[in-house]
């Protein structure tokens, strides 16, 4: 065990000592590694530890967290017992005994990153690279960046609750740069899993660095778009993001418990058509954000967020479920001990429909297709959106015409909701970071092909 059993019941019982009602102790071990390759050299690397502890104390609707490095039991109590000064007293200070649970992962790893040389994440590096520059002859740079990272973390609580994990993510992050000696333009793709060193070696680098110079080439090549209000369909994969920042974030209990949230109070309405369904889902093997438990230590779960266009629930975390009246649905998370953790999406995603991408394109006569999309901003309170499309395309006559750049689509997530008319049966999903109040965090988003009936797209000529 990371920590004595008998020193983290010593912490939760200086934890109570002014009359909390819930304490926790979240400890964590990250190691982390990461290169960047630029100009064909491997021109950094860099390899740490990271050890800390978080202990939070709960008494009806207060929260007091902090955090420390002084793993001595000395420390560890002090650290506790000054936290617990900020608490009002009036909790029951009940501590159950520690109860040990034993977690069965669903995320296999087969090479931990740790035990492999850098020798050989940085020859995937400089295949992809060597990918990328072989692609076009207007390819000008290649930026390779790798990532690693074990987390090891143990929980525990006065609720009785003790459980360890092991996490394991690996990422490789490709970009392109092209020019034609007057424009430039850039390409991306970032695969990512809950996995050891066997994705990285896996992956189809032909696949993913020649889809980061392709669209990079293919954006030379554009017009200037239009701006207007058009249908616009979106792709699978990581098209997702619109409706990870527009409408996910709105459903997660940190906005919804304090009705700084379009959704807040609307369980059981209609919030889309028929053929939306929006699901949160911690539990995919192996995927980016699937985790086997969260950071309070619950097992994570398949949450149907909207299902056939009806609001179903939120994302909650034990703290705002306090605030809801409601149970926690295991989607509390946070960077790191550093961090409070809050209610946070994992795998987000709209459910495949039954239209084809191909019925899709072939029923838009004038429209928009964004097969990539890029970043973006929104506000949670209102909804209302900002995001760049990494790379479009005009539609016209039922099929994809020439491609434009400069687009980007402007407007309200749940209105987007509403106004979503084709749902294709085609997921796929795609790995990003979250940031949010309890930091970065590794999250999927996804969806298959979709059409929007109107958007407005933001162009740099008119209609």
């Amino acid at each position: 065990m990371m920590i004595k059993q008998s020193i983290i019941e010593n912490v939760i019982e200086a934890a109570l000592s002014t009359g909390g009602d819930f304490a926790e102790v979240f400890v964590e071990d990250k190691y982390v590694n990461s290169m960047a390759l630029q100009d064909k050299k491997i021109e950094r690397s860099i390899s740490g530890r990271d050890f800390g502890i978080g202990i939070r104390i709960f008494s009806g609707l207060q929260n007091v967290y902090t955090y420390t490095t002084d793993f001595s039991e000395e420390g560890l109590v002090n650290a506790a017992k000054k936290a617990a000064l900020a608490i009002q007293g009036g909790g029951s200070g009940i501590i159950h005994p520690l109860k040990k649970e034993l977690i069965t992962s669903i995320h296999p790893i087969i090479q931990m990153p740790q035990t492999v040389a850098h020798a050989r994440k940085a020859a995937v590096m400089k295949k992809a690279d060597d990918i990328v520059r072989q692609y076009d002859a207007r390819i000008k740079q290649a930026s390779i960046r790798y990532l690693d990272e074990e987390q090891h973390v143990l929980i525990a609580n006065s609720e009785g609750k003790l459980v360890e994990d092991t996490r394991v993510h690996s990422r490789l992050a490709i970009g392109a740069t092209a020019s034609d000696g007057v424009e430039m333009q850039s390409g991306f793709y970032g695969p990512g899993a809950h996995a050891g060193f066997e994705f990285i070696e896996n992956l189809d680098l032909t696949h993913y660095a020649g889809e980061a110079a392709r669209i990079a080439v293919t954006m030379l090549e554009a017009d200037e778009c239009p701006s207007g209000k058009f249908p616009v369909i979106i792709d699978n994969e990581f098209g997702g993001v619109i409706f990870h920042e527009a409408c996910g974030h709105g459903l997660e209990a940190t906005a919804v418990a304090k009705n700084n949230s379009v959704f807040a109070n609307r369980i059981g309405e209609k919030v889309a058509p028929d053929i939306v369904t929006y699901i949160d889902d911690g539990t995919i093997p192996n995927e980016w954000g699937s985790l086997n438990i969260d950071d309070e230590g619950e097992k994570t779960r398949k949450n149907v967020l909207i299902e056939d266009g009806i609001l179903k629930g939120y994302l909650i975390d034990k703290f705002n479920a306090r605030r809801m009246n409601a149970e926690a649905t295991g989607s509390s998370r946070r960077q790191s001990y550093r961090f409070n953790p809050t209610s946070r999406m994992t795998n987000t995603y709209i459910a495949p429909g039954k239209s084809t991408p191909e019925e899709i394109i072939a029923a838009t006569e004038n429209g928009i297709y964004a097969k990539y999309m890029g970043g973006g901003q929104v506000n949670p309170a209102t909804g209302d959106y900002n995001f760049a499309i990494e790379e479009a395309y005009l539609v016209k006559n039922g099929k994809i015409d020439r491609p434009v750049r400069g687009a980007t689509l402007i407007g309200n997530g749940a209105e987007t909701l509403k106004r979503v008319d084709m749902v294709g049966n085609n997921l796929a999903h795609g790995a990003g970071m979250c940031g949010s109040v309890s930091g970065s965090l590794p999250v999927n988003v996804g969806q298959p092909m979709i059409r929007i009936n109107e958007i407005t797209v933001g162009g740099t000529k008119g209609e």
